[in-house]
């Protein structure tokens, strides 16, 4: 199997994309080396306080937008996860919600894949559509589970018959509060902006993976791949760039360190801007809570930070609260379907999520 070829150098450089290729190609090869040797495979088992709340809806467009419009065209939405109890909780109540959005007027949400990237299949294979794909070799996320992700997209889009001409990518940890549109324009993928992904600030790494002769590093854009709404032919041309550039920032010390939990997400962004992709950023895609207060128009619930409060209804972030929500305190198993109600005061957000997950 030769990924290598499925990349188009697009407006990147020639001699990068082409050592990104021969390095992809020696990487697969070594690990399929591993596992028909070996026959086996493991399985997958920011805090800011000043940050400024992402309220207004819309947006930054690529200076040069192409004239067709993709709403109305649907979205197969994928989303990557582990057979491990903290994932399969989040996974079930994210397709409950999916399923619930799906055929609301607004909603160009189509099919559902999970990508089990965990090499077997598990007990939400009859409750969930899922896709069974193999993880890294033993040892090579060094427990970075998450490095397993552009894998598993590169094997999906492989093997996978997929309909729809655009993807979401998702996460476990997403709720759809709102019937999800088509966010892309033409060409253009729509990504959330993410705060603390910040490729200016760190030019210096970033210049590793990204050379001048790439221009500049406003290129790379400030998102990670999920949730990005992007076309199916556009992701497979970067899927297998964005797997070698991940494995090579978890293979320099100095970017592993300065990126931490988020070098997957940062990986993604330089994968697709050495493909001369731009993304349509919208900090109306999604919401999280607790620094974003309201649903309103918005799309997506992301719970990925502790909640809590006292009872008064003021946030104690840093602190735990009399109340208080946070996914990391069930890593064995879902939340109990009795979760108290937030005291008064709590904003809506907390309040929407903490209802729909304990559902």
């Amino acid at each position: 199997m030769t990924m290598a070829g499925r990349k188009n150098t697009g407006s990147a450089s020639v001699p990068l994309l082409v050592l990104l290729s021969l390095g992809f190609f020696f990487a697969t090869y070594n690990l399929l080396t591993i596992v028909m040797r070996n026959r086996a495979v493991i399985r997958s088992v920011a805090d800011d306080s000043n940050r400024k709340l992402l309220s207004d809806p819309i947006l930054e467009m690529p200076d040069i937008m192409q004239k067709q419009k993709t709403s109305g065209s649907p979205l197969h939405i994928a989303l990557t996860a582990t057979d491990a109890p903290y994932s399969k909780w989040q996974s079930r109540i994210m397709y409950y919600w999916y399923k619930k959005k799906k055929d609301l007027p607004g909603s160009d949400m189509g099919g559902f894949t999970r990508i089990l990237h965990s090499g077997n299949p598990d007990n939400l294979m009859d409750e969930i559509p899922t896709i069974v794909v193999d993880p890294l070799p033993a040892g090579l996320d060094r427990g970075y589970i998450v490095l397993n992700r552009p894998w598993a997209f590169v094997q999906w889009l492989e093997k996978a018959t997929i309909e729809e001409e655009y993807i979401l990518m998702a996460e476990p940890d997403h709720i759809f509060v709102n019937p999800l549109p088509n966010l892309a324009d033409g060409g253009y993928p729509a990504a959330f902006p993410f705060f603390y992904i910040k490729p200016a600030e760190n030019e210096n790494i970033i210049r590793k993976f990204f050379p001048e002769e790439n221009g500049p590093v406003t290129n790379v854009d400030p998102i990670g791949n999920s949730p990005v709404i992007i076309k199916k032919d556009m992701l497979d041309r970067i899927a297998p760039t964005w797997m070698n550039v991940s494995l090579r920032m978890k293979d320099d010390s100095e970017t592993d360190k300065a990126f931490g939990w988020v070098l997957e997400m940062y990986a993604y962004a330089v994968a697709s801007a050495l493909h001369g992709v731009k993304h349509i950023l919208r900090k109306d895609f999604m919401l999280q809570p607790p620094w974003d207060l309201h649903t309103g128009k918005k799309f997506i619930i992301h719970y990925t930070y502790g909640c809590d409060y006292n009872l008064k209804g003021e946030l104690t972030y840093g602190k735990i609260g009399e109340w208080r929500f946070d996914k990391r305190s069930y890593l064995r198993g879902p939340p109990p379907r009795n979760l108290s109600l937030p005291p008064p005061g709590v904003p809506e957000s907390v309040v929407s999520y903490s209802c729909e997950d304990g559902k």
